[in-house]
């Protein structure tokens, strides 16, 4: 076989594998920067069902990001995760496949072709030795760590997670963290579940009562239902405050659900009591900062408490300089916090060096969809405010600013009270093509 045929036959073998490297991740940095830091915010305390996919997916995010060494790394930390996990008499199982072929990947792109080789027979190997219990569909195992990569991709991914939760499930239903799992990736946290999914998650909680990031889900979801949830809520405040901190532990989804439906004041208090235990942790240290931001704009038109504000600002340069990647949401929401308070300079100043920066689609279009509401309401700039949901509106990449954007022109054009009404049209006409 010439070289040509034999590199051709290798990258039909690589594109064959199933692993992070062939799943159609869509690795834009942006994206990746926020991932990695969520991914380290979950924390890696033992008993973590998931630390091998953790780790198998920090490896793949540090290598989009060209931190090859440290790919390596976490390459092999999730192999040894998943041995120590499974606790089996064997060192390996079907839970490797797709480590094995991320690290095939990595080998192939620096040119280690031995090594390469190497791993794809290991893959081969593992799937003569643990065939799939089902003919035509991956193994469960399989099944299960790409599904569970899907759910960190974003809201788009997760229908065709929760299909290869399902199907992971079908073959191997004993799997509890699988169970819940698909459940978590029927959810929409922001919008009203329907009756068959509460009843999903109500069994789900039934057999995972441990799981206290979907007890505070199935908590929200009843609340939005109008039933009273207060003492439940607080009860569970006490459970998730005994937790190893954790993006896992349900702080995140508990909190949503004081500031929602049991109080504001109360939400902020349950932030700063995680804090006085663990004054150091980031992850809470941005919880709290959401906290303080969306108790300053809940009182808009109210006088605003100076500690209040100055508590909110110290929290949200704190999260800004310990998430220097992933904290363009975070300054927004400082600009937006100088802005309602009367200190408009400090706010535009923020902004200005924003606007400066090199950001990619989402980024941008999220940049100019606050910079002009921040026009609007605090500098009463109406047409400039215009001009930035036009420039968000005409990124053409799909995102909830945009949308928002294209919302807000088309409700200004159909009041029909500003002398840009003409120009809106036109603008929101042209962007059909």
């Amino acid at each position: 076989m010439s070289a040509a045929q034999s590199e051709t036959t290798l990258e039909a073998q690589l594109e064959a594998l199933q692993c992070h490297f062939t799943w159609d991740l869509e690795p834009i940095r942006y994206r990746l920067l926020h991932l990695r830091d969520n991914l380290e915010d979950i924390g890696t305390e033992e008993g973590n069902s998931w630390l091998g996919h953790i780790y198998d997916l920090q490896g793949y995010i540090h290598y989009q990001l060209g931190f090859i060494d440290k790919a390596r790394s976490f390459f092999s930390r999730a192999a040894e995760a998943f041995r120590q996990m499974r606790n089996t008499v064997s060192d390996e199982g079907p839970w490797l496949v797709v480590n094995y072929g991320n690290k095939a990947w990595l080998h192939y792109h620096q040119g280690e072709r031995a090594e390469t080789q190497a791993c794809l027979s290991k893959v081969d190997e593992l799937m003569k030795e643990y065939p799939s219990p089902s003919q035509d569909e991956l193994h469960p195992e399989i099944y299960a760590e790409k599904a569970w990569t899907l759910m960190k991709f974003g809201p788009d991914k997760k229908l065709l997670a929760a299909d290869c939760f399902q199907r992971a499930i079908r073959m191997q239903p004993d799997m509890v963290e699988w169970q819940t799992s698909h459940v978590l990736a029927l959810v929409n946290p922001f919008k009203n579940l329907g009756d068959d999914i509460l009843e999903k998650m109500k069994i789900a909680k039934e057999h995972d009562p441990e799981n206290l990031y979907l007890a505070a889900l199935y908590l929200e979801a009843r609340a939005a239902k109008g039933q009273r949830i207060e003492g439940e809520a607080r009860e569970l405040a006490r459970r998730v405050l005994n937790k190893p901190v954790s993006s896992y532990s349900g702080i995140e989804p508990l909190l949503r659900v004081y500031r929602n439906y049991v109080s504001m004041d109360e939400a902020t208090d349950l932030a700063e009591e995680a804090l006085e235990r663990h004054p150091d942790n980031r992850y809470l240290k941005r919880r709290a900062a959401v906290c303080y931001e969306k108790r300053i704009f809940s009182d808009s038109g109210s006088p605003l408490e100076n500690s209040r504000v100055d508590r909110a600002i110290s929290l949200h340069r704190e999260v800004i300089s310990l998430y220097p990647d992933s904290s363009l949401r975070k300054q927004i929401s400082l600009a937006n916090i100088y802005g309602w308070s009367n200190r408009s300079h400090a706010a535009d100043q923020i902004y200005e060096e924003l606007l400066k920066s090199d950001l990619d689609p989402t980024g941008t279009q999220m940049l100019h969809n606050y910079y002009a509401k921040y026009l609007h309401f605090v500098h009463k700039e109406i047409h400039k405010s215009i001009e930035y949901h036009m420039r968000a509106a005409a990124i053409h990449h799909q995102s909830y600013y945009r949308e928002n954007s294209i919302s807000i022109l088309g409700r200004i054009k159909e009041r029909n009270r500003n002398r840009m009404c003409g120009e809106i049209e036109e603008f929101l006409a042209n962007l059909q093509h």
